[in-house]
């Protein structure tokens, strides 16, 4: 049965222009560099975690953040191997004296994960993380005094 007003023929739909939905259309790449900055921010927000890199790197990294004009690097005792739809990450962590080391890994490992995949997207296959020191309590700060005023 034909509908009123029609000829039998099909109306010819709207053209679609470029096909799909507009928010799929392109690629976004992320650089290694956001992702390590997002998994250092999430390992250091984990109770247990005193510090990030090696002692050499922290030495190094309290210098640069004392001169004026130097930002703090939240990237220190992070590494990213960013590929188009995984990543791999690498932290070298100090923990506090008295913590139970496997929790805290674990803790690092499940926030980092959370953190990078909710704002990358981004499928984390890996979180290897080294432990390279404890802080004990009786400790001074790592960071040297700055000669500078």
């Amino acid at each position: 049965m034909e509908l009123p007003g029609t000829s039998g023929a099909h109306r010819a739909q709207p053209a679609r222009r470029g096909g799909g939905d507009p928010g799929t259309r392109g690629r976004t790449t992320i650089a290694d560099g956001v992702v390590e900055k997002i998994a250092g921010l999430a390992a250091r927000d984990v109770d247990g975690v005193h510090a990030m890199g090696s002692g050499i790197s922290r030495t190094f990294g309290a210098v640069r953040d004392r001169v004026p004009g130097g930002a703090k690097s939240v990237t220190r005792g992070v590494k990213a191997e960013v590929g188009e739809v995984q990543t791999a990450l690498d932290l070298e962590i100090v923990v506090d004296y008295g913590v139970a080391i496997a929790d805290v890994a674990r803790d690092v490992r499940e926030n980092v994960v959370a953190a990078v995949e909710r704002m990358t997207s981004l499928e984390v296959v890996e979180v290897n993380i080294a432990v390279s020191d404890v802080k004990l309590p009786e400790d001074e700060d790592e960071e040297p005094e700055s000669r500078l005023q």
